[in-house]
């Protein structure tokens, strides 16, 4: 599985513009380590409204740009689902891993 699907992300580009999609992804590098603090802390403080706001957030990015990995971790801790049985902060560390990923392959897409 590639880290981003490279149709929706082109599909992106057509429609909003290769320009406006680099502005896009800039935005995204720099409110997405934001909201995945936001969703550590709310973790922490067992605040699930902040949490699912957050992972709402970083679901509804990840999906436009084609990141449905990430997109799909996300979606997992808004909607409160743990598909592998796994604890909440190891769901948290591997958004964080796949977020690296998408961030990678993002930059490199948009400075191509």
């Amino acid at each position: 599985m590639t880290v981003i699907d490279r149709q929706i992300y082109a599909e992106l580009q057509e429609t909003a513009g290769a320009e406006f999609v680099t502005e896009l992804v800039q935005a995204f590098l720099e409110d997405a380590p934001v909201q995945l603090r936001e969703l550590a802390r709310a973790a922490e403080a067992g605040d699930a409204l902040a949490l699912r706001r957050a992972a709402h957030t970083l679901k509804s990015n990840g999906n436009t740009f084609g990141a449905t990995a990430f997109a799909d971790l996300a979606r997992a801790l808004e909607q409160g689902s743990n598909p592998g049985g796994e604890t909440l902060a190891t769901q948290l560390r591997t958004l964080d891993l796949a977020y690296a990923e998408a961030a990678a392959a993002l930059t490199g897409l948009s400075h191509a």
